[in-house]
C-alpha cells in the first residue's frame, strides 16, 4: 500500500476487525430481525440506499435471491421524500441501509414503508440515527468511527450484517461458517497485490468496472471509488451487457477491471475479458479462468456468496495507493462530504 498514511489506508487496514467487532456483538439483533422476517414469511423484499449503501442493497438482492428465491426490488426514496406518495408494501420486508442514518430521503421512505405494511430493518453504524428510530429493527454495523469520506470498512461490514442476516434467515450452516470465518480471509485479501492495475491507469481516466451476479454489486462499488478518490471517470457495467454498445469506446490499452466470485458467472465473466483484450483493451480479472485477460491474485472466502466482500477489500487497498500516486487524498475528495443529506 501507499507509504503515505491516510486515514482511508488506516481504514482499510481495521476492516478484518470491525468484521470481527461485528461478530461478536451484533449476533443478538440479527437473529431477532431474521426471526422476525422468518415469521413474516415474506413474498418480496424492497431496499431503500444510496450510493455505496445502494452497492450493498444490490449485494444483498443477489444473496436473497440465490439463496432463497425471494425477490429484492430497489425503490426510489423520493417516492417518500418528494412525491409523498404511499407504496402497497403489506406483507414484505424493507432493507434500509445507511452509514449514517441521517439522509432525510431514506428516513421517510423507511417511515412510508412501515406505514404500507413492510416489517423494516435497517442497517446503520449509528444505533441511535433518525434511521434507526423508525424501523423495527435496527443492526448496528458496529464498524466503528469512520473519518475518511470515501466509505470502506463501513461498506463491508454493510455487506457482512445482510448476508449475515439474509443467512440466519435461511439456516444456511455453510454460508454461516463462511461470514464467521471472514476476518482471517480479508486480512489476506488486503495484502494482494493489484499494482498491474495501478501500472495500466497511467495516464489514463477512464476505466470499465464489470461483474455478474453478487460481483456486480463489487463493480458498481469499485466504479463509484475511482470516480470519488481518484478523479478517474469509471462506468460499472454488467459483463452480460458490456458488449451490448459500451465496448465501443475501447481503444488500445483501455483499462477494465472485471470481478468474478467463485459461482457459476465466473466462466461467462472470464469469456468476455478475454474477448474485450483482444480488441485491445488492458484487462484484469479476479479469476484464473482467463487466456488473454490478466489474473489479479484474489483471496476467496469459503462461500461464493461471501467471496465478493473480499474481492472489494483488495480493491480498496489498490484504489488508496491509486489515489495518493495521482497526487488526491482520497480522504477528503473534492466537492464531497462524509454524510449527504438528500431530500
Amino acid at each position: 500500500m501507499s507509504p503515505v498514511e491516510t486515514q482511508m489506508r488506516r481504514e482499510v487496514l481495521e476492516i478484518p476487525s470491525a468484521v470481527q467487532r461485528l461478530l461478536d456483538r451484533g449476533g443478538d439483533d440479527i437473529r431477532r430481525a431474521a426471526s422476525a422476517i422468518r415469521d413474516r414469511d415474506p413474498a418480496f423484499f424492497v431496499s431503500v440506499a444510496r450510493g455505496s449503501s445502494d452497492h450493498v442493497a444490490t449485494y444483498l438482492k443477489y444473496v436473497a435471491e440465490l439463496l432463497t428465491g425471494t425477490p429484492i426490488a430497489s425503490v426510489g426514496p423520493s417516492i417518500a421524500s418528494i412525491y409523498q406518495r404511499q407504496l402497497r408494501l403489506s406483507g414484505s420486508v424493507c432493507l434500509s441501509v445507511s452509514q449514517s442514518g441521517q439522509s432525510p430521503d431514506i428516513v421517510d421512505m423507511t417511515g412510508m414503508a412501515r406505514q404500507g405494511g413492510a416489517l423494516t430493518v435497517a442497517m446503520t453504524n449509528d444505533p441511535n440515527s433518525p434511521l434507526a428510530d423508525v424501523a423495527d429493527h435496527t443492526l448496528n454495523l458496529h464498524a466503528g468511527p469512520e473519518l475518511s469520506v470515501a466509505a470502506t470498512k463501513t461498506f463491508v461490514n454493510s455487506a457482512a450484517a445482510g448476508v449475515w442476516l439474509l443467512a440466519e434467515w435461511a439456516d444456511d450452516a455453510d454460508l454461516r461458517a463462511a461470514i464467521h470465518d471472514l476476518p482471517r480471509r480479508l486480512q489476506s485479501a488486503i495484502d494482494m497485490d493489484w499494482t498491474a492495475v495501478q501500472a495500466a491507469l497511467t495516464n489514463r481516466n477512464s476505466i470499465y468496472c464489470l461483474g455478474r451476479g453478487p460481483a456486480y454489486a463489487i463493480s458498481n462499488e469499485a466504479a463509484l471509488k475511482f470516480k470519488e478518490t481518484c478523479q478517474i471517470h469509471a462506468e460499472s457495467y454488467s459483463s452480460a451487457e458490456v458488449l451490448h454498445g459500451p465496448v465501443s469506446i475501447v481503444d488500445p490499452g483501455f483499462p477494465v477491471i472485471a470481478f468474478a466470485a467463485a459461482d457459476e458467472a465466473e466462466t461467462a465473466l472470464a469469456v468476455v475479458a478475454d474477448e474485450i483484450t483482444q480488441k485491445g483493451a488492458t484487462v484484469f480479472g479476479t479469476t484464473t479462468r482467463l487466456h488473454h485477460a490478466t489474473s489479479l491474485p484474489t483471496e476467496r472466502t469459503a462461500h461464493p456468496l461471501t467471496d465478493p466482500i473480499a474481492l472489494i477489500v483488495s480493491f480498496y487497498a489498490m484504489v488508496e495507493q491509486v489515489a495518493t500516486a495521482r497526487g488526491i487524498d482520497p480522504d477528503a475528495p473534492r466537492h464531497l462530504s462524509k454524510v449527504t443529506e438528500t431530500r
